[in-house]
């Protein structure tokens, strides 16, 4: 477990600890394969009144932590493939939509009304990540190679994630980082060598982020690292240089830092805070308050859960939720 508890998520705390004391059930029937869970809105239509699809664009958004993707997994954070494949459809038929982790920090979540954004991150840069064919086609079994076919199966699930990744990644292929990019991947930073940074001192943890962000900008000329993950959840012992420093000449300034669990993150709109945004492990039932855990707990009280009004020039939420909006967004907001 990496990181600080989450002031947001202590604001249901009481209804989190409840929710772990009873059974989550799904809300509903689910949307029919291949078709949104809320309604959607085209070029010719305005969208619809928040309150008719009961939009919340201050609820809870999961942020998915993915490792390994083997036959055999050895770890508990890993899934097979099958495994993986499974969650991407359960997320399209309950109505999510992928977003970069940079997106999301941003505030740039421009989705179908009724849709809720989801954040697919992997860390770790492995080989069942992404990975090439003798023919120099993407793996169909890797993570970017599944993605990939789900969004050809499904035009509107955008097939996005954010790989942070360490030096020489994806079995050092100089194919890997340039194809991740010219796909809509976002490629965040892991340090360069995996490092535990609470181990190092100021210049080295600097040192480690700088090579790390000169590497991936070296691999795809054109990518800005706009977020990080630490390695192991482990912050350095100065806090503020998981997000800024440098080191030899170059700076980094990163927009949001991962944390490791455990728990779904709040709207970018509210009380956020980007130097430690909760992940949501995934597993096979292995860790606690997984991924299968939360996505049951958000299903089930689909009012805690960020539901896109689709106007990405509007913040749509429920009237009592008002002061809750943080003062930069204060022009954008639309209660109702």
């Amino acid at each position: 477990m990496g990181g600080r508890s989450n002031p947001v998520f202590h604001r249901v705390s009481t209804l989190l600890l409840a929710a772990a004391l009873t059974a989550c059930t799904a809300e509903g029937a689910p949307a029919p394969a291949g078709q949104p869970a809320g309604p959607a809105t085209t070029a010719e239509s305005s969208p619809p009144n928040p309150a008719e699809i009961a939009a919340n664009e201050l609820g809870f958004v999961p942020v998915l932590m993915y490792h390994q993707l083997a036959a055999n997994p050895a770890g508990e954070y890993d899934q097979t493939p099958a495994e993986f494949r499974d969650e991407l459809e359960r997320l399209y038929r309950e109505g999510y939509r992928p977003v970069t982790a940079a997106q999301y920090i941003a505030g740039d979540l421009d989705l179908p009304a009724g849709t809720h954004p989801v954040v697919l991150t992997f860390d770790d840069s492995t080989g069942s990540q992404l990975a090439f064919t003798d023919a120099g086609a993407v793996a169909p079994d890797s993570a970017a190679g599944i993605l990939a076919e789900f969004g050809a199966r499904y035009p509107d699930f955008r097939p996005v994630a954010t790989f942070y990744v360490n030096n020489e990644p994806f079995g050092n292929d100089p194919r890997a980082l340039p194809w991740l990019a010219a796909n809509g991947h976002e490629v965040g930073a892991h340090t360069a060598d995996h490092a535990n940074l609470a181990s190092l001192d100021a210049d080295g943890v600097q040192r480690e982020l700088v090579q790390n962000v000169r590497a991936v900008t070296t691999a795809a000329p054109g990518i800005t690292v706009r977020t990080m993950a630490l390695p192991l959840g482990v912050y350095p012992r100065d806090r503020s240089l998981a997000a800024t420093g440098s080191w030899d000449g170059t700076a980094y300034r990163f927009d949001a830092v991962m944390l490791v669990g455990s728990n779904p993150a709040p709207a970018p709109y509210g009380a956020i805070d980007p130097g430690g945004v909760p992940r949501i492990r995934s597993g096979r039932g292995a860790v606690p308050f997984d991924s299968g855990y939360w996505l049951d707990w958000l299903a089930a009280h689909p009012d805690q859960r960020y539901t896109a009004d689709g106007d990405p020039a509007r913040i749509a939420f429920p009237r009592q939720r008002a002061a809750e909006v943080d003062a930069r967004w204060a022009d954008r907001a639309n209660p109702y």
